[in-house]
Order: C-alpha cells, then sequence, then structure tokens
C-alpha cells in the first residue's frame, strides 16, 4: 500500500451513449440506449437519463424498451469509440509510461511512474487537469478516483460519477471500506455474496470481521486470502503496462432459434473466419480453438480442441470449430454460437496435416468439377455475380445522401428509411424519409466528436455541480478522508 492516492483510475461517464449524445445534437439530454436492439438484444449503456427509468447495463433491451420506450436505442459504433478511446489513452500515456487499459473507456495510471509528487495536492491537480484536456479533446467527461491501491481507485471513481474526482487518502480506507455492501469488492459476484449472505456477512466490515481462517472455509483458499486483504483495504497489485490477451473470439446471439444442422454449421464456419480475422489483426496465433453453444433453454455447453502447434489459419481453425459442433446436440434450437482461439502465442506453427489435407480436398473437388466440365471448359461463361443483398439501415448507423449531407438513421421499415441530417457540431437537424434503396443515400463513417465548424464545448454529459473559475472547492473535487 502506498504512503499517497498515486494510483489514478479513469472511467469515463456512459461513455457509448455520451459519444452517441455528442455525435447526434437532437439526442442530448434525453435518454439514449446503446446495445442490441433486436428482441433477445442486450445494454450495453444507457445515458444518465435513461437510467432514471431503471434502464441499466446488461439488462435485456425488451426490459429496457418496457422501462423507457421513449428512449433513442441505437446500435454501437465501436468505430467511433475506438477513436474516442485512443485519444483518451494518448492524454493518459502522457502522464506516465504505466498505463493499465482495462477497456475501451477505463484505466489504470501509475503517477508515481510518471514522476508525480506523493502528495495528495499534487496528485489532485493532475487529475483535475486530465478531466480538463478529455472534455477539451474529445466534448465528453470522465470521472477520475485517486488512491494508494487499484481497488480503492476504481471505488473512488465510481464514488465521483458522473464528471468528478474524489481522493482517497491512504490510513482512512478501513473507516471508508466498512460500510459497503460486499459486492464492492472485486471478485465477488452473486454466487460470493449469496454464500457470505448466508453465513451472515452482507458488509465490508462483517467479512473483515469474519477473519481469514472462516472466509477460507466458506470460499477457498485463494479467494478466501484475497476477499479478506481486500476487506482490510489491502491491494498491491501493480499497474500493468501491458496486459496479454489470454484468447480471441466473436459469437453471435440469433433473433430466432437455429434449428437447421446445416444452418447451426454455416454461422460455426462464418464465426470462425471473424474469428481468424481478430486474431490476423493483432498478430498473434492460437493453438486451441473453442465453440461455444447456448441452446433455447438457456444451457449453455463449451468444447475445445487443442492443435498441435498455434495456426492462423481460417481452415485450419474451420474444420476444428466443425469438429468441436459435430459433439453437440443441437436439435433443440440454439440461441447463441461463439468461437475462439486460446493459447496465443506471436508466430505460427501450421498444422500441416490439416492443411494438406485441405489442399487434396480441393483439388479433388477441382478435378470432378473439370471431369464434369467436358472438353469445352476453358470456354465455359463466367458463374453469374450473386445479387447484392439489400442493405440493412440500422439505427444509429452513419450515412451520407448526395443532396443533404450527414446523418444518420432513426429507423426503418417497410421499405423506408428515417435519417436526421445534422453533425456534432450542427443545431439538431431535420428529418427525411426515403425509400430503403435510394441509390443517393449510402452507409457513412463517423464524423469528429471535436474539430468542426461552431463547435459547442458543452459536455455530453451534465456535470454534477458547476466549477468555479479555477475548479477549487468545487464538490466535483471532493475528497473521501476521515481523520
Amino acid at each position: 500500500m502506498r504512503r499517497a492516492p498515486t494510483i489514478l483510475h479513469l472511467d469515463m461517464d456512459a461513455f457509448y451513449a455520451a459519444a452517441e449524445q455528442a455525435a447526434k445534437p437532437s439526442l442530448r439530454g434525453k435518454p439514449v440506449v446503446v446495445g442490441g436492439i433486436g428482441p433477445r438484444g442486450v445494454v450495453a449503456t444507457a445515458s444518465y437519463e435513461a437510467r432514471v427509468f431503471g434502464v441499466r447495463s446488461a439488462m435485456p433491451t425488451a426490459q429496457a424498451r418496457r422501462l423507457c420506450p421513449n428512449a433513442a436505442y441505437l446500435n454501437p459504433r465501436f468505430t467511433l469509440y475506438r477513436q474516442v478511446s485512443e485519444s483518451v489513452m494518448e492524454l493518459l500515456r502522457a502522464l506516465s509510461p504505466l498505463v493499465e487499459p482495462l477497456s475501451l473507456d477505463e484505466a489504470f495510471v501509475d503517477l508515481e511512474a510518471g514522476g508525480v509528487p506523493a502528495e495528495t495536492v499534487a496528485v489532485r491537480a493532475v487529475g483535475e487537469r486530465l478531466r480538463r484536456d478529455i472534455l477539451e479533446v474529445t466534448g465528453l467527461t470522465g470521472s477520475v478516483g485517486l488512491a494508494g491501491a487499484k481497488m480503492l481507485a476504481k471505488i473512488a471513481s465510481e464514488a465521483a460519477k458522473p464528471d468528478g474526482l474524489v481522493v482517497i487518502e491512504p490510513g482512512t480506507e478501513r473507516e471508508l471500506l466498512g460500510p459497503m455492501p460486499v459486492r464492492t469488492l472485486p471478485g465477488v459476484g452473486p454466487a460470493t455474496a449469496e454464500t457470505l449472505r448466508r453465513a451472515g456477512i452482507h458488509t465490508v466490515a462483517e467479512t473483515a470481521e469474519a477473519g481469514e481462517a472462516e472466509l477460507v472455509r466458506l470460499l477457498g483458499k485463494a479467494h478466501g486470502s484475497g476477499l479478506y486483504a481486500m476487506a482490510l483495504g489491502r491491494d498491491d497489485r501493480p499497474v500493468v503496462a501491458e496486459r496479454d490477451a489470454k484468447s480471441v473470439s466473436v459469437e453471435d446471439t440469433f433473433e430466432v432459434d437455429l434449428t437447421d444442422r446445416t444452418r447451426v454449421r454455416t454461422e460455426v464456419l462464418r464465426l470462425a473466419d471473424r474469428c481468424v480475422a481478430r486474431l490476423r489483426a493483432a498478430g498473434r496465433s492460437g493453438r486451441t480453438v473453442v465453440i461455444k453453444v447456448r441452446n433455447y433453454d438457456f444451457s449453455t455447453l463449451t468444447r475445445s480442441e487443442t492443435l498441435r502447434g498455434p495456426t492462423d489459419d481460417p481452415a485450419v481453425v474451420r474444420e476444428a470449430a466443425v469438429r468441436l459442433l459435430e459433439t453437440v446436440d443441437t436439435t433443440g434450437g440454439v440461441r447463441l454460437l461463439g468461437v475462439g482461439v486460446s493459447g496465443l502465442a506471436d508466430f505460427t506453427q501450421e498444422d500441416l496435416f490439416a492443411q494438406i489435407a485441405t489442399e487434396r480436398e480441393a483439388e479433388e473437388q477441382a478435378a470432378v468439377a473439370v471431369a464434369g466440365a467436358g472438353p469445352d471448359v476453358e470456354a465455359a461463361r463466367e458463374p453469374e455475380p450473386e445479387p447484392e443483398p439489400p442493405r440493412r439501415w440500422h439505427p444509429g448507423l452513419d450515412v451520407v445522401h448526395e443532396e443533404f449531407g450527414a446523418g444518420w438513421v432513426q429507423g426503418s421499415g417497410v421499405g423506408r428509411v428515417t435519417v436526421r441530417f445534422e453533425t456534432p457540431w450542427s443545431a439538431p437537424g431535420r428529418v427525411r424519409t426515403f425509400v430503403v434503396d435510394d441509390p443517393a443515400l449510402r452507409p457513412g463513417e463517423p464524423l469528429p466528436l471535436r474539430g468542426g465548424p461552431d463547435q459547442s464545448s458543452a459536455p455530453a454529459i451534465r456535470p454534477k455541480s458547476v466549477s468555479g473559475a479555477d475548479g477549487a472547492g468545487s464538490a466535483s473535487g471532493e475528497e473521501i478522508s476521515r481523520r
């Protein structure tokens, strides 16, 4: 444990929803929900205006629609979120060489490694400047927690939301944590919390009072000992600059259960190709192929196969995924499918036997095709190109119209698509409706949130209080300290 609050935790406020509000002036100050919009979709992020109605992350979208029917429900735009995230991470890397990203919108920073004096006044000044820089660069707000340990810094940033800064002074940890529910501690999920509840343990203070031996008896050696240390406010985990990924995976949830075995196989092959594309984009290979199958009754099965060496060959991954699928009964209906690769490496040692078999099969198929085509195979007509699938206009999608310019899809149906034409730096725009195959309308790319003409500096998330001119004495600079 450090003697000064030099570990910083940044958590952007309602990140996906806030980015959408910043990009779409007509949605500012209104409830926005980002996630899967189908009947089986799940909420990724809800704006603070939507949270008032009880909408939360990981909630089924159907339930969110019942709670807040007038919200804007949008598909995620990860291209935009990654662009904004990179701008934020650059600001963090300017503070210290030790930056540990947890997700697109969350990271730890070791300020001591960046040369910041180990004093509360100095680290607070850095945190306040970071918040101002993030607002200036992205137009979004973030909450900052400062403490002497990672666990406490994360608790502090949660207490600071939205758009605040909280400092936990070293030495006040146990008094602060004591009355908090045990779910506050990292690693305490519903199952662990229920085990502790049955033992009469509800708060962090009660967890510490139970003692290490009792927690080990209830939860096992590793989990019990770790939980006891955290209940005392002890967390010596360092900030790690490079977090090595352990696996790469993709999955899809289907609006209607898949019962056709051929369709299930086709989807697994498609997911395998997507997984390999992500694997190659990361410059990695892997030796264990995993499939995930969630049935109609929500029961979930996983199957894995370890290859002789790491690979990034799509044919090898596809073959392994299909072999694994053959071991799973899908006759009752499949709700979700996933394909992943683990055991990652930075090099490739191809599975030569599988590769040779694939090449031989392709040669045999080509020979059969030539034999059946007769002597005029060279003169055979080229196959007609397949017709392009109809364009799908998902809510929130960026579009460009030849006459009206940039906008975004509000909704579509019965052969029509409704578009609102506005940009991040414009006033709320007008709405127009087109036929879905209008040749003048095409998908577009996300526009930057800052830098346009007449760009407003108003944040997408309203702060809890209005700071003074110099930021001193504001509620956003609250300090948790009991002396």
